[in-house]
């Protein structure tokens, strides 16, 4: 008989421990008829042993990767894992599935308990921080238990190359190194070429066992804006799609502010910051994670940890870090496949304050790859042409010119030439000694023979008045666009100074097309676009109902129990039951005994009715 362990979700494992094959595994415990993409090849090297690095998308399934054989090998899988709260998530959804997993931090006072089920060889998945695996007493610990592999979960962070790097994980060879003979799996989404070496040498694996599955979220929906107005342009947005969503804002104020414009407009709304007291900050994050329509506004420090699947949107209300930053915050967006929306809302101050803070505070050595991080994301947001070609070159991929699913492509912007009014534009910043801003230099380009103008005695200057109507309605724009490409930089008192772009555009060696946003679609009511993709079906709500109050007497997430796409199924071809269940994807063993009842009584009343 197998073993049945009681877990705190009160789902009791049924898995069946001598089964080995791992697509008797894939479909008993996970409820996949099949692997997707990359997995199949990813689990076929570590069944072998054979030590593994795989790059891919948010939402593809590397949990899976580690998961499933780790069940299907003799030993425990330990899982290195950057963040408590990734960890607590993850084990909460592999003891839905049947998994006995457990975690070792700081955080848990049942480290005894755990300590004892891994040495009694009771735990199919034990998951530790990077800073505790490092330590010599933990690699004690390790050694008196087999192992059925070693995962490093968002590997990235090994590498200097990397936009998130964390120094512990550079400490993880020698843990790695004193078992040779178990295999290594790196996993992570976020990795550009340079990274992708890095965490080959830095983790010592073979660079045959480099499997990149590609980077494209075919099902996220891209849109570019310049802010103006951002309470409202998030209000609108936040009012047109419906479902949890994420808003990423630069500082503490800020997230306090948006949130408490945004909760004004009836939708319920959290903040999330380092600043707020930890016990707010905690109920404000398992709040969002249990909710079906709630919008986060936070710092980047939110959402790493998370493993929502149904985040239907991420908004970005000013510049992020790079474009591996912005690629990872947007990833948290539609896991579950469905359709899920990015929108990004830049201001010029973004790049001068990023460009400021290079400059300043980042050590010289690092200085031309911050630099470069900038730029890239200069040219995803000035460009007339597919944001997600961009995104996906970028990480060295050779995609498509258009994709279909991204507002340059679904609506084309107009461009106009606007080198002439940018060369006029930065003569006529070194005309007026660099201490003006934008605003002045309209007026002087324009010949506004004003009190400011004259007093400083600009109305003399050779720029003055050299600028027709139609280029004076640019001049904002083009500045906006100078100072992305770093053609200008902007002082925190307003003046301007030349970047190192300036020089060519002024020796004409240089053309600075710019890009004139389309006008704006009509929205499709309050719900608009994500609310087409899937009409509304009675049986579907009442089975997320269903799934919502199992949910609140298991103390755990909707997501948990199953994901939407599973209850679309379900309401789609109406099993009539426990084994015509378990054919819907994502209904494995464990989950069908313990919530198969509830959902055939739902589609049973439906049918009745």
């Amino acid at each position: 008989m197998p073993k049945q362990v009681q877990h705190d979700d009160g789902v009791k494992p049924a898995r069946d421990t001598s089964v080995t094959d791992p697509a008797t595994i894939l479909h008993q415990v996970f409820g996949f008829p099949g692997f997707r993409g990359v997995q199949e090849q990813v689990v076929g090297r570590v069944m072998a042993g054979r030590h593994t690095a795989a790059i891919m998308p948010t939402g593809a399934g590397k949990s899976l990767c580690y998961q499933l054989p780790a069940l299907a090998r003799p030993g425990t899988g330990l899982v290195i894992s950057p963040l408590i709260a990734l960890m607590h998530d993850q084990v909460r959804a592999a003891t839905a599935l049947g998994i006995r997993a457990a975690t070792l931090t700081s955080a848990d006072d049942n480290r005894a308990e755990t300590i004892a089920r891994f040495r009694d060889g009771a735990l199919d998945l034990l998951y530790a921080a990077p800073e505790r695996a490092s330590q010599a007493g933990f690699r004690d610990l390790v050694a008196r238990v087999p192992l059925s592999l070693i995962a490093i979960d968002e590997a990235h962070c090994v590498s200097e190359w990397g936009h998130d790097f964390r120094p512990d994980y550079r400490l993880l060879r020698p843990l790695l190194d004193a078992f040779p003979e178990v295999p290594r799996l790196a996993l992570t989404a976020t990795a550009d070429a340079h990274t992708r070496a890095d965490i080959l040498a830095q983790l010592g694996i073979p660079e045959d066992g480099l499997i990149v599955a590609g980077f494209d979220r075919p099902n996220i929906r891209y849109t570019v804006t310049p802010r103006d107005g951002i309470g409202k342009q998030l209000g609108q947005l936040v009012q047109r799609i419906p479902g949890p969503g994420i808003v990423y804002a630069a500082t503490r104020d800020m997230t306090e502010k948006l949130a408490a414009q945004l909760g004004a407009g009836g939708r319920a709304v959290r903040a999330y910051h380092a600043g707020l007291d930890p016990a707010v900050r905690q109920r404000n994050q398992a709040d969002f994670v249990a909710s079906e329509e709630m919008v986060m506004v936070a710092t980047i420090a939110f959402g790493m940890g998370i493993d929502k699947p149904d985040v239907r949107f991420v908004a970005h209300a000013g510049l992020p870090k790079s474009i591996e930053g912005y690629y990872q915050e947007t990833g948290r967006a539609g896991r579950d496949g469905e359709p899920a929306e990015a929108h990004l809302f830049w201001g010029a101050e973004d790049f001068a304050r990023a460009r400021r803070r290079v400059e300043a505070e980042v050590e010289e050595a690092r200085r031309p790859g911050e630099r470069t991080r900038l730029n890239a994301l200069a040219a995803l947001v000035e460009s007339p042409g597919c944001r997600r070609a961009i995104l996906l070159r970028h990480f060295g991929e050779t995609p498509p010119e258009t994709c279909g699913n991204c507002d340059n492509c679904l609506a084309p912007p107009a461009t106009v030439d606007a080198t002439e009014i940018a060369r006029k534009l930065l003569s006529a910043a070194f005309r007026t000694e660099m201490r003006f801003g934008v605003n002045h230099l309209a007026e002087v380009l324009a010949g506004n023979d004003n009190e400011k103008v004259r007093s400083f005695g600009h109305h003399r200057l050779s720029v003055f008045g050299i600028a027709d109507a139609d280029e004076i309605r640019l001049v904002k724009p083009v500045a906006r666009a100078l100072i992305a490409r770093d053609a200008l930089r902007a002082d925190e008192f307003g003046g301007l100074s030349f970047g190192p772009a300036a020089r060519p555009i002024l020796k004409g060696e240089e053309s600075v097309p710019l890009v004139l946003p389309p006008a704006r679609l009509r929205t499709r009511g309050a719900r608009g676009k994500a609310a087409e993709d899937h009409p509304h079906d009675p049986l579907f709500e009442a089975l997320r109902a269903c799934r919502r109050d199992i949910a609140r007497e298991r103390g755990v997430p909707p997501y948990v129990i199953f994901h939407d796409s599973t209850l679309r199924e379900m309401a789609a071809f109406r099993p009539r039951d426990i084994h015509a269940l378990g054919q819907i994807t994502g209904v494995g063993q464990a989950k069908r005994e313990a919530y198969g009842d509830a959902f055939l009584n739902v589609m049973r009343e439906w049918r009745e009715e």
